[in-house]
């Protein structure tokens, strides 16, 4: 007995296979980003000083906000705990733009990038998490 493929399915599967890896790449690049920003304010704080200072950040809260960044974007690649990453991830973006627009920076580069990167967050998520897009029907 042959088994026919049904060209529908067939069809819907591999646009959920790509939306899966779509998803999948953007939220690395949203990891990469938070691990690299992360890194720097622990180790390399000197290197955004100039940023903190215009923010109206002591130096010394890169130890604290380094750790909170990398441990953001462990709940965030952790399948598991992708939800409360994403939360935790764009709180945290949020709180940076917010630091921009005090400051009068609406529109600067680092309040898009955290912009973008919120969306990328959200967007990865839905891309490559079933349950997202149960609740948020948004793709038929």
């Amino acid at each position: 007995m042959s088994k026919t493929v049904n060209p529908h399915q067939l069809s819907e599967t591999i646009t959920l296979q790509r939306a899966l890896w779509a998803g999948r790449i953007m939220s690395a690049i949203v990891v990469i980003a938070l691990v690299a920003d992360g890194t720097i304010q622990l180790f390399a704080p000197a290197q955004i000083a100039s940023m903190l200072q215009e923010t109206g950040f002591a130096m010394d809260l890169t130890r604290v906000v380094g750790p909170i960044i990398l441990a953001c974007a462990v709940l965030y690649a952790i399948p598991a705990t992708a939800v409360l990453g994403a939360i935790l991830v764009t709180g945290f973006l949020g709180g940076a733009i917010c630091a921009h627009v005090r400051i009068g920076e609406l529109g600067s580069p680092p309040e898009l990038v955290s912009l973008l990167l919120g969306a990328m967050t959200w967007g990865g998520l839905y891309l490559r998490d079933p349950r997202i897009r149960a609740i948020l029907p948004l793709i038929h």
